[in-house]
C-alpha cells in the first residue's frame, strides 16, 4: 500500500511576528524545531520501510523537512510547486494591514480566479501548479512519500490526491495547523485512494 504523509511546516518566525505569510520567507522558531522534532519521531515510528522526502523549497518547510529527513535517513528534494499560495503584495505585510486590504472572496461565482490582494495568485493557478507537482512526486518508485508543504497549500495537495478535478475546488478548504500530519493511503489491488487521518497533532 501506497502511503503519502502531508506535513504542514512547524511554527515559522511570520507567525509570532504576525505577518502574512505565502512566498514570505522565514525560518522556524525554537518552538517550530521543536515540533519539527516530534513530527519526525511520529512519522519515525509511522513509516513502515524506505521514505522519501519531498519540500516547498521555503525556508520554514525546508527546515522542517531537513528534521524530518534526519529522522528517516532520507534526503529531501525540494519542489516549488509546494509553495504556499502567493499573497502578493500582503506577503510580509502585518495581519492588521491584511485584514484592511484583503478582498474577500464573492459567495458564489468565480471563487476560482479570484485574487484577494493585489498581485496574488488565484486558487486555481495554486491548485494548477500543486497537482503538477504531485504528479510528479508520485513518479518516485517507493511506498512512502512525506510531503512538507504550507497551511493553505495542503488542501490541494490532499485534493490532488483524490483527483478531485480543480473547477470543483472552489469551495474547499481542510483544517491544518502547524506540524499537523495527514496520511492518504492508496490501496495495490484497486488503485482506490483515501484519507487516513487527517491533520493529526496528538504527537505535538
Amino acid at each position: 500500500m501506497r502511503c503519502v504523509y502531508v506535513v504542514s511546516h512547524a511554527q515559522s518566525l511570520h507567525h509570532v511576528e504576525r505577518r502574512v505569510g505565502g512566498w514570505y520567507d522565514t525560518g522556524l522558531t525554537e518552538l517550530g524545531r521543536s515540533q519539527a522534532e516530534k513530527t519526525a519521531m511520529f512519522l519515525a515510528s509511522e513509516v513502515d520501510g524506505d521514505a522519501v522526502v519531498f519540500s516547498s523549497d521555503l525556508k520554514r518547510a525546508s527546515e522542517t523537512a531537513e528534521i524530518i529527513a534526519g529522522r528517516l535517513g532520507a534526503s529531501v528534494q525540494l519542489n516549488d510547486g509546494l509553495r504556499e499560495m502567493n499573497y502578493g503584495l500582503a506577503g510580509g505585510k502585518s495581519l492588521e494591514w491584511g485584514d484592511e486590504h484583503i478582498v474577500p472572496q464573492p459567495l458564489d461565482g468565480d471563487r476560482m480566479n479570484h485574487r484577494i490582494f493585489d498581485g496574488a495568485e488565484s486558487k486555481l493557478e495554486l491548485a494548477e501548479r500543486v497537482n503538477s507537482a504531485l504528479s510528479s512526486i508520485l513518479t518516485a518508485s517507493v511506498e512512502n512519500i512525506v510531503v512538507v508543504t504550507h497551511g493553505f497549500a495542503s488542501t490541494f495537495v490532499v485534493m490532488a490526491w483524490m483527483r478531485i478535478p480543480v473547477e470543483y475546488l472552489g469551495y474547499v478548504n481542510l483544517p491544518s495547523k502547524p506540524g499537523c500530519v495527514s496520511k492518504l493511503v492508496e490501496d495495490d489491488f484497486f488503485g482506490n485512494r483515501g484519507v487516513k487521518y487527517l491533520c493529526r497533532t496528538d504527537h505535538l
